[in-house]
């Protein structure tokens, strides 16, 4: 207790020195808790949107379906396997048809993505009900917000689609918005129209047939699913989680270089603080302390600095934190027009782990920097530091 009163004292005497060491060093501490924190909301972010609104729990795939392979979707279709059936029938699952086709908006070709789904599914957070109750003539479209800005195309606009059914013959008709849905999962929406299923299905002649089936959340995979394939969240989700891994080591950098400041700035203050007191470690030695109490007496000094830090940086940086993580962060831009799949607001995630390790990983570095140069005391002698002579060596 004795030396830890003693380290703080000097700790404290060396004035701004200490203070500018402190406030870096608590600067780091702040931003690797907020940038990880930050990168962790926006991977949960991400995975939440696309759970709610295309993993949901999982999938069963049709044979030869492959999301990856659009020429093989016009023979990815076929009628539901008998436990797959039951289970939509139960309502947790639902069945979709993917289908190739052309859009004509005011004259202009575009090639889309026609899906049906069935209006009244609660399976995954689209507003497909917005499909039910329509009553004109043409064929209803439910359409995302990316979709309509790159089409131009509002609600009750009408354009003209054009489709190949399962005999390979073209076919034509005119289809209305009836709602723009503004989903944060670019996936559900650019280059896709969703429509009714049972429309679909008779437009293409393929009655009762699907191209995969979306698992409700929370509903256990079927064992047995015939010749379809079962595709569970881990699945679904490989490509997104092996893109935030490869991602991981960059953030690693930015953290061991943020680290790296703060070590460099308590290093040079350590280097410094012994040379500027060696008549001190010589009266320290002469009056009877050992080198490796003097020793722990300088690594304790530096090693305060990380308690100071950490002190400061809760002072300033928790309001900042818990305002953020509570209101978020609004983007000046809309991510699906960059293909991302975050929400408009970041909401960082701060969990006790984090918090903990990063306390730990700054306190740990913080000590061992400071040791580093104060090992140089233990070769001292009481009579060259009293003459000034040992620092310089």
């Amino acid at each position: 207790m004795l030396m830890l009163k003693l380290a703080l004292k000097n700790l404290l005497g060396a004035g701004m020195r200490t203070w500018l060491n402190v406030f870096v060093t608590s600067l780091s501490f702040f931003a690797i808790i907020f940038m990880t924190g930050l990168y962790k909301g926006i991977i949960e972010s991400a995975k939440r949107i696309r759970m709610d609104t295309e993993v949901a729990g999982g999938a069963y795939w049709h044979p030869r379906y492959d999301p990856k392979d659009p020429l093989a979707w016009d023979e990815s279709h076929g009628p539901l396997p008998a436990p797959i059936a039951r289970q939509v029938a139960a309502g947790e699952s639902m069945p979709v048809l993917v289908v190739q086709g052309a859009m004509y908006p005011a004259g202009r070709m575009s090639p889309v993505v026609i899906k049906g789904l069935p209006p009244e599914q609660r399976v995954v957070d689209l507003p497909s009900y917005t499909l039910q109750g329509y009553g004109g003539t043409a064929l209803p479209v439910l359409l995302g917000g990316a979709m309509a800005r790159s089409t131009q195309l509002r609600e009750h606009d009408t354009f003209t689609l054009r489709w190949r059914d399962a005999h390979g013959t073209y076919d034509a008709r005119e289809a209305e918005v009836v709602a723009i849905m503004q989903v944060e999962n670019m996936l559900v929406d650019k280059g896709q129209i969703w429509v009714p299923l049972e429309h679909l299905r008779r437009m293409v002649d393929m009655p009762a047939e699907a191209t995969f089936a979306i698992v409700g959340q929370g509903v256990p995979l079927l064992a047995e699913t015939g010749d379809w394939r079962a595709r569970d969240v881990n699945y679904l989700l490989k490509d997104y989680i092996a893109m935030a891994k490869s991602k991981e080591s960059s953030a690693r950098i930015l953290y061991f270089i943020l680290l790296t400041m703060a070590g460099l700035g308590i290093f040079n203050s350590q280097v410094l603080s012994i040379f500027r007191r060696r008549k001190e470690i010589g009266t320290l030695m002469a009056l009877g302390m050992s080198r490796g109490r003097v020793v722990g007496l300088f690594t304790v000094e530096g090693g305060l600095h990380s308690v100071l830090a950490m002190a400061l940086g809760v002072a300033y940086g928790a309001p900042l934190l818990i305002l953020i993580a509570v209101k978020g962060m609004p983007l000046p831009y809309n991510p699906a027009d960059f293909g991302l799949v975050i929400g408009q607001r970041l909401f960082p995630v701060y969990g006790p782990g984090l918090i903990l390790g990063t306390t730990l990983l700054v306190a740990a570095l913080v000590t061992v920097v400071s040791y580093i140069p104060a090992r140089k005391i233990s070769t001292m002698k009481p009579t060259e530091a009293l003459s000034g002579r040992a620092a310089q060596g």
